[in-house]
């Protein structure tokens, strides 16, 4: 079953923040992610929200834990402002 990894968090600049997340591709692909989508807040451009979409729900989390102890944890997430929060997505019309 399709799982989305739903991403939120705050930043300083878009642009920096674009920039890192470019680089992170080649990460995401090796990660399962079928597809991403960023979204900024409409009301607050400081205020970000990623969707990636994986094939599964084990490769979701796995990439979960990835973000939250290899990059976000390092403190070297470049415009990254306080702390992200996720969630695992699923469609409730496709579960068992």
């Amino acid at each position: 079953m399709s799982t989305t990894l739903h991403i939120e968090h705050d930043i300083t600049d878009y642009p920096t923040w674009r920039a890192a997340f470019d680089r992170f591709s080649d990460a995401r692909t090796q990660g399962g992610v079928t597809a991403a989508r960023v979204r900024l807040a409409d009301d607050d451009p400081h205020h970000i929200v990623i969707d990636l979409d994986f094939e599964g729900r084990e490769p979701a989390s796995a990439f979960a834990t990835f973000l939250h102890e290899r990059v976000w944890g390092t403190g070297r997430a470049p415009a990254l402002a306080g702390t992200p929060t996720t969630r695992l997505l699923v469609d409730p019309d496709a579960r068992p």
